[in-house]
């Protein structure tokens, strides 16, 4: 399974999102996309917007979220969990 997470610097919801993937043990790369102008073109292409954090997994794509969305999406994928 691959997570690419977008974020942003100083933003409490990509903390929470980190958090949140550090918590379930679950291995992923970070992209900040206020100093990767490649990444943040990438997360616009996929999203349609600029609005972090963003994630990838596996193609299945979450937009401008907190913890709380980022669980119920990931649990109505049937994501696995470790």
């Amino acid at each position: 399974m691959q997570i690419r997470l977008f974020i942003k610097t100083g933003c409490p919801w990509c903390h929470e999102a980190i958090d949140w993937l550090r918590a379930h043990r679950l291995a992923f790369t970070t992209l900040d996309v206020n100093r990767d102008p490649v990444a943040r073109a990438e997360m616009l292409e996929l999203t349609g917007q600029t609005k972090a954090p963003s994630i990838d997994v596996d193609g299945k794509i979450l937009a401008d979220f907190g913890a709380d969305e980022l669980e119920a999406w990931w649990l109505k994928n049937g994501l696995p969990l470790p």
